[in-house]
């Protein structure tokens, strides 16, 4: 239970307030949250004063990790998976098995598709998905493609999420920016 402005919000790990408060992670002792883009921890009972102004932008930095993948920890539909940022790919792509792991129905209300993929042409399905987060920035309605199999072993963060972002490269640093 936060309390900001004098009203009570009760958020869950990874939910934002109205308010724009993020709640990184919180515990017995105390909660993590981010205001105006700076991360504060709060002992039970103490409290942080701030001015509040939603910020004109969002922004995720991605370092490049040792395997040469920009690596990202998101959520589909509200629950956790790992992705990794594909610029090649022109969709957000998950495997049957991933779909399966969050409970996703891929197979309703989708559209049968043949997919080019690194290893050639598979099955797969066409779906929306409702809410995609990657870090802190979430984007609704997002078109992305289920295929069949184990494959890809994480998520691909691919360009039905990322054309609505600005992205900036700066040596090993991806930055992805969401205006608001």
């Amino acid at each position: 239970m936060l309390s900001i402005d004098g009203k009570n919000h009760l958020l869950k790990v990874g939910e934002r307030s109205v308010e724009g408060i993020f709640l990184i992670s919180a515990d017995s002792h105390a909660a993590v949250v981010e205001v105006n883009g700076a991360r504060r921890t709060l002992a039970l009972g103490k409290g942080v004063a701030a001015q509040y102004k939603k910020p004109e932008s969002t922004q995720l930095r991605i370092v490049l990790g040792n395997d040469g993948a920009y690596s990202v920890h998101g959520a589909i539909e509200g629950h956790s998976v790992p992705m990794v940022v594909d610029t090649g790919a022109n969709t957000v792509a998950l495997s049957a098995r991933q779909a399966a792991a969050i409970g996703l129905d891929y197979r309703r209300n989708s559209k049968p598709v043949m997919v080019q993929t690194a290893s050639g042409v598979v099955r797969g399905y066409a779906v929306k998905l409702s809410r995609v987060r990657a870090g802190s920035i979430e984007l609704h309605n997002v078109a992305a493609v289920v295929i069949q199999g184990k494959l890809p072993e994480k998520v691909l963060l691919g360009m039905s999420f990322l054309s609505r972002l600005h992205i900036q490269n700066k040596g090993n640093l991806m930055i992805l920016i969401k205006s608001h």
